[in-house]
């Protein structure tokens, strides 16, 4: 990789872009999760399926704000390892 810095700048480091491949446990708990949805939106009527689906886009941001938090907390622990072994 070319300096670390010029490929952020460029664009060419986005963590929220990287692809990964979803580990098995990964898809077995998507795979749940959507047959759960399924099984809720064919028993709720269609405000209680707006509800939900309100309900779901709240714990979307919530989660993606959390993510956030982690990758910064993440970032700024790394920075100070990589300056107090440096420092040595």
């Amino acid at each position: 990789m070319k300096n670390v810095l010029v490929e952020l700048w460029c664009g060419n480091i986005n963590p929220c872009g990287e692809n990964r491949k979803l580990t098995d446990e990964e898809k077995e708990i998507i795979k749940t999760a959507a047959t759960i949805h399924e099984n809720l939106h064919s028993l709720l009527s269609e405000d209680q399926n707006d509800l939900l689906e309100k309900l779901l886009d709240c714990y979307s941001e919530l989660s993606s704000l959390n993510e956030r938090e982690a990758f910064v907390y993440a970032f700024k622990l790394g920075a100070k390892i990589a300056t107090a072994v440096i420092g040595e």
